[in-house]
């Protein structure tokens, strides 16, 4: 999932140390991710309850913020949702997230991405498949699924995620440069946004090390997930902010019509990845609720 960059100045010196991690050691970090993942490690892979990262189907955050293009700043806005479908990869049956970003209003990309927990309560990401438009039109479809074209899951959320620990692949989709890494940076943080202000947050670094001179800040609250985005490195063009200010559960009607939207974005996506996506069984909507 692409979130957009922001680095508040009071952690602009932690965000620095982890620019500088070199591919060597994010070769490391990825054959360590690789070698944990296996369908042996997922017996209830859609309950998804990482107190750092918690998704429930229906569940839907709206962010809101800025990006620059160009010299010139422009609203975005960012709707993630949680739907009761599932698609199993490589054997692990993982939770679809549907995930919309709009800049100035207009739609600029929409996406399909899968989270499954393991045993241990570590939350995987196991592929995804972004659309991006300009002016309306599909321009790039980079998808990556693990397991296709030498993709390999990563952790997107530990269980137990500490300070001083070593960065960790984010996955890894070599066919489309999807190579990113993460490393906790601060704990125990205190942030505010609209919507309430939250204490013992925990603030994660997320970088490519092809890429050096930027960063993406994430924030996340225990028991509700990311509630800031933000950015660091003087590379950094976008300067993008993002902050959550709204959280729902959807009623059945309203899940139901994500569910379909999300659909219909696989199905074209059949359509058009059959090398990626057409490899890939269908999703499936969830038998039960997931508590």
């Amino acid at each position: 999932m692409r979130m957009g960059r922001l680095c508040m100045i009071s952690f602009a010196a932690a965000c620095v140390l982890v620019l500088g991690t070199s591919a060597s050691q994010a070769t490391t970090r990825d054959e360590i991710s690789a070698k944990d993942f296996g369908r042996q490690k997922f017996d209830r892979s859609t309950t998804v309850d990482n107190k750092w990262l918690p998704m429930k189907p229906g569940t839907q955050l709206v962010f809101q913020g800025t990006t620059n293009e160009g010299k010139v700043k422009v609203p975005h806005r960012l709707v993630f949702t949680v739907t009761d479908l599932t698609k199993t990869i490589a054997g692990v049956r993982s939770i679809v997230l549907w995930d919309r970003d709009f800049s100035s209003g207009e739609l600029v990309e929409a996406e399909l991405a899968f989270f499954a927990q393991d045993n241990g309560g570590n939350v995987w990401q196991t592929g995804e498949y972004p659309e991006e438009y300009e002016d309306g039109k599909l321009v790039a479809h980079p998808a990556w699924i693990h397991g296709i074209k030498g993709a390999r899951a990563g952790l997107t959320m530990k269980a137990a995620p500490r300070l001083g620990a070593p960065s960790y692949s984010l996955g890894w989709g070599p066919a489309v440069g999807f190579n990113d890494y993460a490393k906790v940076i601060k704990v125990g943080q205190k942030t505010c946004v609209p919507i309430r202000c939250y204490r013992n947050v925990l603030l994660v670094s997320e970088f490519n090390p092809d890429e050096p001179g930027k960063s993406q800040l994430k924030y996340y609250a225990s028991g509700v997930g990311n509630v800031r985005v933000g950015w660091a490195g003087a590379k950094d063009k976008d300067k993008e902010v993002l902050v959550l200010v709204k959280v729902v559960q959807l009623s059945p009607p309203a899940l139901a019509k994500a569910r379909t939207e999300a659909l219909k974005l696989e199905k074209h996506a059949y359509e058009i990845s059959k090398a990626v996506y057409g490899r890939t069984s269908p999703a499936r909507r969830l038998a039960r609720s997931v508590r």
